[in-house]
């Protein structure tokens, strides 16, 4: 395997006024250069960080699904993104307060 991590971020963005909104006008592209500038601040060069259309969990978002786990989150702020690298990317632990629902 290439990478022990690979990070995908809903970037995508909806038709303003969509009753579902969209992770991108809730910061996700920020958020997502953030998670990836962090990615090499820490020095884990086995982990990749991809933009990714919908993930189809818009009212939820942003949203961010890691493999090869296929563990879901909500990265609402940096330190939402720190926390996950740090406990989930990094330690190998989950960050329960920020998991998505099955």
């Amino acid at each position: 395997m290439f990478y022990d991590s690979h990070i995908f971020c809903c970037t995508n963005r909806r038709e303003p006024g969509s009753k579902r909104g969209c992770c991108a006008e809730k910061g996700a592209e920020e958020l997502r250069d953030y998670m990836k500038a962090r990615v090499k601040e820490l020095g884990l060069a086995r982990v990749r960080v991809n933009a990714s259309g919908c993930l189809d969990r818009c009212e939820l978002g942003p949203c961010v699904v890691i493999y090869p786990e296929g563990t879901w989150y909500s990265c609402k702020t940096k330190a939402d993104v720190d926390e996950v690298l740090e406990t989930h990317v990094k330690g190998g632990g989950r960050v329960e307060r920020l998991m998505l629902p099955g």
